[in-house]
C-alpha cells in the first residue's frame, strides 16, 4: 500500500500530520556581521519547504467538490 492509498483509505489522520511551521529566529540570533547564509536566510528556505509541504498535504487532504446532481448535494 502506498502512503497516498494509506492516506485516502481510512487511515488515521495521525499517519499524515499537518506540516508545522518553522520557528521565526529571535533578532539576537543575527550577528549583523553580513554572513553568508544569514540565520533568516535559511528561515526563509525554510518557510519555503514548509508552504511546499503545506500546499502537498492540502492537497492530499482536499474534500472532493459535489456538484449539482450528485447524492449529497444540499440545496
Amino acid at each position: 500500500m502506498t502512503a497516498d492509498e494509506a492516506t485516502h483509505s481510512g487511515a488515521p489522520a495521525t499517519a499524515d500530520p499537518r506540516p508545522t511551521p518553522p520557528t521565526r529566529p529571535d533578532p539576537s540570533e543575527c550577528c549583523d556581521s553580513g554572513c553568508d547564509p544569514c540565520v533568516f536566510d535559511l528561515y526563509a528556505e525554510e518557510v519555503t519547504r514548509y508552504r511546499a509541504a503545506l500546499a502537498a498535504w492540502e492537497a492530499r487532504h482536499a474534500q472532493p467538490v459535489e456538484h449539482e446532481g450528485e447524492p449529497g448535494k444540499k440545496r
